[in-house]
């Protein structure tokens, strides 16, 4: 697979070097992309198996892009004071990782993406890449593991967390004032 990676990066560009970050236990497990499980179970005939990268490459992209949107729409705006993002914070982190839980069934090393991810999000919205990844490590303090889907209770403490970890507040005093964007953010 390293020459069709290395040719994807050559042709696509960078963003394709993890077109096979596949879910449970394949190439590179723990990720997102499931047209694709690894050499072993994926290539076949030539014809079946360029479909199956193809279509790997293609799931890959279109997830870098839902999380594009999803960031966009997560963000706390500029001008939010430090309560106001400490809500936004918190509640993009539980809405990414209940996202990637859901992608990834909680299968063999989910939480590297869903690191991964929060410290995208967090870079996303102007953070130094080394402060992002020691948010989200200190966030997540190693309540995740392998092949097993954390509850409501701590993925909440983990968006909370992180979100005081970054502000010093905590998200909200009174979740009513914040009942329109709450429901906003459910819909989607």
């Amino acid at each position: 697979m390293c020459h069709l990676t290395a040719f994807y990066v050559e042709r696509y560009g960078p963003w394709a070097q993890d077109w096979n970050w596949t879910v449970g236990e394949g190439d590179a497990d723990g990720g997102v992309v499931h047209s694709w499980c690894c050499g072993a179970h994926s290539v076949t005939t030539p014809d079946e198996t360029a479909a199956r990268a193809v279509a790997a490459l293609l799931e890959w992209r279109g997830r870098l892009e839902e999380l594009a949107d999803r960031f966009a729409r997560l963000a706390p705006p500029p001008q939010a004071g430090p309560e106001e993002r400490s809500w936004h914070l918190e509640r993009a982190a539980v809405r990414l990782v209940t996202w990637i839980v859901d992608l990834t069934g909680g299968e063999s090393g989910w939480y590297g993406i869903c690191s991964l991810v929060l410290e995208w999000f967090l870079t996303s919205t102007g953070m130094d890449l080394q402060a992002a990844r020691a948010a989200v490590a200190d966030a997540i303090g190693g309540r995740f593991e392998s092949w097993v889907r954390p509850g409501t209770t701590v993925i909440d403490a983990v968006g909370e967390d992180l979100a005081v970890g970054l502000t010093g507040r905590l998200p909200y005093r009174d979740h009513r004032e914040h009942s329109d964007l709450e429901e906003f953010h459910d819909r989607r």
